[in-house]
């Protein structure tokens, strides 16, 4: 399946495509050979351990950490790895409606517990791309035992790496908003953390703070991914720079998404950006944050120019 991926050691950027360039080609240019299309699909080369346990937190809600699991995990999917989401978000839970499987969800991590089912009948697999599971951990409604944290957690994602139908590759984690029991339940099976950030100072703020609960628990390999950004308020200096963000967070960049108005829409429809044809900026933005989690890459960040100020009429003499 072709699509635009780039390695991180070519130069190619998606960020610097003009709206025309995500048309389809005019006729003059089949006569390209397939050779100069192909060599930029290649599958992404899987680093580390597997399976690779991450967790994907904020500390402040509404930032687009469930938007950043559905994305990334179907983008990992696509490329070929098996991955389980979990969705910690115990009160709160809307990993499913992301992914359009609300009506799928008949068993979920109580019930296992309680020995009301298996745990494969608790794993809800997509349609869409057999090798993606989503496994939440309680109903809307329901209570939870005041037995469940951390541990049983950890439980779960053990049960997962010895199934008989083998180990995913990647178990994600979708971390609940804030640092209290939820946010201490999710990370603690991790190894990997993805931080979700937007360019405000609470978001950054409380970013901060998570950062240094994560070390505090053992999780070293935290990489950040900033979301909402939008260049044309950058430049107006409305709206901090990811570079200024990446200096004051000191963490590596996964990626950077743009704002994009498609995002609205997707998530209605239970339907991720990554799978949009045409593929939206957005969506390109996710599937690039994939393909460097998988190869535990980075990207750089840019200084974005200001906008040149507005000359008026008596600046020709110095004013």
């Amino acid at each position: 399946m072709l699509s635009l991926l780039h390695t991180p050691s070519t130069p190619l950027n998606r960020f610097s495509f003009s709206p025309k360039t995500l048309k389809s080609p005019k006729p003059q240019f089949l006569k390209t050979p397939v050779q100069s299309v192909l060599q930029w699909n290649r599958k992404p080369q899987l680093a580390g351990e597997t399976p690779r346990v991450v967790v994907i937190t904020s500390g402040k809600g509404g930032v687009g950490k469930t938007t950043t699991t559905a994305n990334v995990g179907l983008s990992l999917a696509r490329f070929g790895f098996s991955v389980v989401a979990i969705d910690a978000d115990v009160g709160l839970r809307n990993l499913d409606l992301l992914l359009g499987l609300e009506n799928r969800v008949n068993y979920t991590v109580v019930e296992v517990l309680n020995g009301d089912c298996r745990l494969d009948q608790a794993l809800v697999r997509d349609k869409r791309w057999s090798n993606f599971e989503l496994l939440c951990i309680s109903k809307p409604r329901s209570k939870l035992p005041l037995g469940f944290g951390g541990k049983a957690l950890v439980w779960v994602v053990d049960a997962l790496k010895t199934r008989e139908e083998g180990s995913p590759d990647f178990i994600l984690i979708d971390c609940p908003a804030g640092i209290d029991a939820g946010f201490i339940t999710a990370i603690t099976p991790a190894n990997e953390a993805v931080l979700v950030t937007t360019p405000d100072i609470t978001s950054l703020r409380d970013a901060d703070r998570v950062i240094g609960l994560l070390e505090c628990d053992g999780i070293r390999d935290i990489k950040m991914m900033v979301n909402r950004v939008r260049t044309d308020m950058i430049r107006g200096e409305d709206m901090m720079s990811v570079l200024d963000i990446q200096e004051m967070l000191g963490l590596a960049l996964l990626g950077v998404i743009p704002e994009d108005t498609e995002v609205i829409r997707s998530t209605n429809r239970g339907f991720p950006l990554v799978l949009n044809q045409p593929p939206t900026l957005a969506g390109l933005a996710f599937e690039q944050a994939a393909w460097r989690l998988v190869e535990q890459d980075s990207m750089k960040a840019v200084m974005v120019e200001e906008e040149p100020k507005k000359r008026g009429f008596f600046s020709f003499f110095g004013g």
